[in-house]
C-alpha cells in the first residue's frame, strides 16, 4: 500500500463523514463507494487538482496556516453541501459527482463557513491512534530481525 499517510487520512476521513453523516455513509456502502475513490486527490493535491484556481488558493491559505486539518473541513464541507443529490445517486453518477463538484459548491464564501462548522481535531487524533493500532503490525522478536546469517 503506497502513500501511507494518505491512507491513514482516508480512514479518518471515512470515519468523521459516517459520524456527521450517517446517511451518506450508509449510501456510501450500498454502492461500495470508497474514500480512495474520491479523496486521495483531495489530500495528495490539497484541492488543487480538482477546484477553481480562486478556491484552492483560498484552501491553501488556511493550509499552509493550519495543516491537513482543512482538507478534512472542506471534504466534509462539499459532501454536507451536496448531501441530498449524492444519497439518490447510483454508483457511476456517484463517482462522477463525487469528482466533479457543481460550481455553486465551489463558491468560497459558502463552502469555507460551512466547512469551519466542522469540529475535528479532537476526533482526528483519536482515529489517528485507532488507525495506528489496526495498522501497526506486532514488533518481530528480536531474534528474527538479527538473525545471524553464515558467511
Amino acid at each position: 500500500e503506497g502513500l501511507p499517510l494518505v491512507q491513514q487520512y482516508l480512514f479518518q476521513f471515512d470515519h468523521l463523514m459516517r459520524e456527521y453523516m450517517p446517511k451518506l455513509g450508509e449510501h456510501f456502502t450500498q454502492e461500495m463507494i470508497n474514500p480512495s475513490m474520491y479523496g486521495s486527490q483531495w489530500f495528495i493535491t490539497v484541492f488543487s487538482y480538482s477546484f477553481p484556481f480562486h478556491l484552492a488558493l483560498r484552501i491553501w491559505d488556511v493550509f499552509l496556516y493550519e495543516g491537513v486539518k482543512i482538507v478534512f473541513k472542506v471534504g466534509l464541507a462539499l459532501l454536507k453541501y451536496c448531501h441530498d443529490d449524492l444519497v439518490k445517486l447510483p454508483f457511476e453518477k456517484l463517482i462522477h459527482a463525487l469528482r466533479n463538484f457543481p460550481d455553486d459548491a465551489m463558491n468560497p464564501d459558502k463552502l469555507l463557513p460551512l466547512a469551519y462548522s466542522f469540529k475535528v481535531s479532537k476526533r482526528l487524533e483519536e482515529l489517528k491512534q485507532e488507525y495506528e493500532k489496526k495498522h501497526t503490525k506486532p514488533a518481530d522478536s528480536k531474534a528474527k530481525q538479527k538473525q545471524v546469517h553464515p558467511a
